[in-house]
Formats: structure tokens, sequence, C-alpha cells
């Protein structure tokens, strides 16, 4: 088989010593996509293989790729993505993708660290109470988004408006003022989660304008789409980088 000698060694990476039933049943297709996926993906930019790792991870878990997160996790921690940030990723997805989504990735990220002798629970990473979140929440947002925030979670119609406050002292309030990842992982994970749902271009958009806020720039989005193209293929990727150009539009 034509497998790339730089496929083959970061596939060891990822998985020592395993090899793939789809070797035999399926060899040309693990020839191309392979060859793809861990070499050519791998080397077409110099993003750095935590962020790459920290990113399809959100990315599967935006896509519902079940099988392929739970193949995926052990090569992120292999990789040196923690624990605690592996957590903090699935937590936040349930702002975004909802618990009849996120459930499963749940359990299997305990079923993996339990395997691996990873003890559970982990270290406690809240950083809010019941009585302060909202006000947290409000301030995470003006510190991701800008001072327009400052009155979100009282704004719009009446009828509706408990579902800002609950982005408030829920969405931010509960998980942005997490430790474990800072504001720049955890809108690089929010892009990854929107990006790899589909259907979310507003939402998307204003995301892709909080990376560059925060510092994650065009360059750098554009290098996140690309390691996810494998994951999520070229539709959803090209719609995602779509929105990161609009969003840059929007900011010059």
């Amino acid at each position: 088989m034509a497998i790339t000698k730089f496929s083959q060694e970061y596939h060891e990476k990822m998985f020592p010593g395993y090899k793939s039933r789809f070797l035999e049943t399926d060899p040309e297709f693990i020839e191309r996509f392979d060859n793809f996926a861990f070499d050519e993906v791998v080397n077409q930019d110099d993003l750095d293989d935590r962020s790459r790792f920290m990113a399809i991870l959100a990315t599967l878990l935006g896509c519902q790729g079940f099988d392929e997160f739970r193949a995926i996790l052990p090569a992120a921690l292999n990789f040196g993505v923690t624990p605690v940030e592996i957590k903090e990723i699935v937590y936040q997805s349930v702002a975004y993708l909802g618990i009849g989504r996120v459930f499963p990735f749940l359990k299997a990220v305990n079923e993996i660290f339990t395997a691996r002798g990873i003890k559970l629970p982990l270290e406690p990473q809240a950083t809010t109470t019941t009585e302060n979140r909202r006000e947290a929440g409000t301030q995470a947002q003006v510190d991701i988004f800008g001072d327009n925030m400052k009155d979100f979670w009282k704004s719009g119609p009446e009828e509706t408006r408990h579902i800002n406050y609950w982005l408030t002292d829920n969405c931010f309030g509960d998980y942005y003022t997490r430790k474990g990842l800072d504001y720049k992982q955890r809108e690089m994970s929010t892009f990854c989660f929107i990006a790899a749902q589909g259907g979310c271009e507003p939402q998307l958009i204003a995301h892709a304008a909080a990376n560059m806020r925060l510092g994650n720039d065009r360059e750098f989005l554009i290098k996140i789409i690309s390691q996810c193209v494998p994951y999520i293929g070229y539709p959803r990727s090209l719609n995602a980088l779509n929105c990161v150009n609009e969003a840059a539009k929007k900011a010059i």
C-alpha cells in the first residue's frame, strides 16, 4: 500500500500499536484517507497539535461523529490535550448542542478516562455561584464581544427576554467562567461546534468575529477549518470559511 511514511508515523503517534481492520477490508479508501488526513492536511500549516485535536474533538461533537470521537479522544490525550481541557470542551458543548446530543459523548469520555486510569471526578473548575453567575456571565460577554453586551441579559421582547437572560447566566455564567480553558480556546471550540452542526450562520459569523476580537484571527480560523475538513467534509467547511470572511469584512 502507498500510505506515506509521514502518515504512518503520525498515525502511530495517535494510536500506538493499533492496526485498523479497514486496512484489510477497505485498503484503497484507507490509503487515500490516511494520506489526506494524516499527511496532507496536517502539513498544510503550522497549527500546533494540541489546538488541532481540541478543534477536532469540538468538531466531532458538533457533527455528532460519535464513533470517530471515541477513536480520536485517546489520540488527543496522546498529543497533550489534558483531561480537564477535554471535559471543558464537552461541558461547554451542551450550551450549543443540547444535552440530548452531548450525553453519549460525556459517557464515552468517562468510560475512556476510567479505562486509562484517570480518576473521576476531575478537580473542580467552577468559579461562579448561583448568586453571581449572571453578573459574571455579563462580564464574560463584555470581555468577548464588547461593551454592547453589558445589558444583553435584559434585552429583547418581554416574552422572550428570559432566553437572553439564560444565555448570560447559563451559557456564559456557568461555562465560560470556568477554569481549564481560556476565552480564546472556548471561542475556538464554540466556532467548531457551530460550524460542524451547520445551519447556524448568524451565530457562526458572530462567533467568528468574537474569535478575531480575542486574537484568533482570520488566518488562525482558516487553519482550524482546514484541519477539520476530513471530519465534516467540504460543504460545511466552505460555509464556515464564508462566515469567517463575512465577519472579517464587518471588522474592517
